[in-house]
């Protein structure tokens, strides 16, 4: 089959395309034929080690894993033993970061993670970035327990778990206030934005409005730069390590201080969460924003251009079989 595969880390260039042996479902597992997939930041980070962290769980000198790729849809091309669940034919879509593996013809996945059949009316390339980003944003949403009438301001509200924290905020009611910049300021109001703050021109720690939380879904902000946002009680919710990996450890110590403090919630896997996603996706609350689209063997250049970090929502890769 063909793919996408390093073998070693560092920049884009290092991923090449070329024909690897497909893989085959153990007990538990689905073999899928990918139709899309994308091209994320977490993709980037791991494939270059950045941050150097990631060696410790990807491998401290070459990567364990060869073939990248955490989202996708396609196809059930074959099950392992014990799977009932799903039927060869069925057209799915789902998330994996444990084996990644999206990024080629065909992929194994277990059959009870963040997996489920396609959104009705949906097309392959219209469903594989229906998860990624997200899953992130519905973990800071759930984790920091934003209900109906919160107040949250998203920064980086046009990044793959900006866009779509902005629109899981809305169905569940809170207010949203988002931060984005000039180009993109009527997109993020289409998805659902209550205000939008262009950073380009105004600076949004400035803002005299207090939030009862503050998510940053692009990891360049710090809590103490946005505490002044925060309502007394408030929370900075945040996904990245930060500067100096600070993150983790103030999500440890603020709430021992009181008052205001940092959540770093930790993603869920299952195929609840997938199946959410397809039930707001089919109710009309939710659609990932789509950037650019690449064929998988020009998956060299969606790296290069997701690692500019200007990508609004998500890059997709089409992946074409043969017959």
């Amino acid at each position: 089959m063909k793919a996408a595969f390093r073998t070693r880390y560092g920049p884009p260039e290092v991923v090449t395309v070329a024909e690897v042996e497909k893989p085959a479902p153990k007990d538990g597992e689905l073999l899928v034929k990918v139709h899309a997939t994308t091209v994320n930041r977490t993709d980037c980070a791991v494939r270059a080690a950045k941050p150097f962290i990631w060696r410790f769980f990807t491998g401290l000198i070459r990567p364990k894993v060869t073939i990248l790729g955490t989202e996708f849809a396609g196809e059930v091309e074959a099950v392992g033993a014990g799977v009932t669940s799903f039927t060869v034919g069925d057209r799915v879509f789902g998330y994996s970061d444990a084996g990644f593996g999206a990024h080629a013809e065909y992929m194994t996945v277990a059959h009870d993670g963040t997996l489920a059949t396609m959104p009705e009316g949906l097309t392959f390339e219209e469903a594989a970035p229906s998860t990624e980003g997200s899953h992130y944003a519905l973990s800071a949403i759930r984790a920091a327990k934003i209900e109906r009438g919160h107040d949250v301001l998203v920064y980086g509200a046009t990044g793959a778990i900006g866009s779509a924290a902005v629109q899981i905020l809305k169905s569940v009611g809170a207010g949203v206030t988002a931060v984005c910049g000039t180009k993109d300021v009527e997109l993020v109001r289409s998805l659902g934005a209550d205000k939008v703050v262009d950073y380009m021109t105004e600076d949004f720690t400035r803002d005299e409005r207090k939030y009862d939380f503050v998510i940053d879904a692009v990891g360049k902000s710090t809590f103490w730069r946005c505490r002044r946002l925060l309502k007394p009680r408030g929370v900075f919710v945040v996904g990245d390590l930060g500067p100096w990996s600070q993150n983790p450890i103030l999500a440890l110590a603020t709430p021992l201080l009181g008052g205001k403090k940092v959540k770093f919630p930790l993603p869920k896997h299952d195929s609840a969460t997938a199946r959410y996603f397809k039930d707001l996706i089919e109710s009309g609350r939710f659609k990932p924003v789509i950037d650019r689209r690449y064929p998988l063997d020009e998956i060299l250049e969606a790296h290069r251009y997701v690692e500019t970090g200007r990508k609004t929502g998500n890059v997709v890769i089409s992946i074409e079989h043969s017959s």
